[in-house]
């Protein structure tokens, strides 16, 4: 993977956790901890812990949780998101009307299942055995 790809590999990343608060290291003067909390956005900035920052990507990795750090309840919780969408499916009468919306249904399913990804911070594109992330600390998103 070319550092091109992986720079925008990581931005994908950040655009959808951004929403939920991520935090990461940034690598400046001084390795500081930010979050960046786009619950606080302030136009065309960047809250970063209350103040507007703007820092090259490339001097920024997010903590993140690997995927085996999912919890049994947590596995449970994702199932259950994902197939409830499926399951609206089976609720449906006609059978034309049912295979019409069914990619509708699969595309929300898999939509629900990443946000619910992102808002939990899981490293689901393998940022972390990349070097692109940082594994978070036990607790660290326990708050979110």
């Amino acid at each position: 993977m070319t550092n091109k790809e992986k720079r925008l590999l990581l931005i994908k990343d950040l655009c959808a956790k951004f929403p939920y608060g991520v935090k990461g290291l940034h690598r400046g003067q001084v390795h500081e901890l930010f979050t960046i909390d786009g619950r606080e956005v302030n136009s065309a900035s960047i809250q970063v812990d209350g103040y507007d920052a703007w820092f090259p990507i490339d001097t920024f990795k997010p903590y993140l949780r690997p995927m085996s750090s999912m919890t049994d309840e947590e596995r449970e919780e994702w199932a259950d998101l994902f197939n409830l969408e499926l399951d609206k499916l089976n609720e449906i009468d006609d059978e034309d009307k049912a295979e019409e919306l069914a990619p509708y249904y699969f595309g929300k399913s898999h939509q629900v299942s990443i946000d619910w990804l992102n808002k939990n911070m899981f490293d689901y594109r393998g940022l972390i055995p990349m070097g692109l992330a940082l594994k978070a600390p036990d607790g660290m998103y326990e708050n979110n």
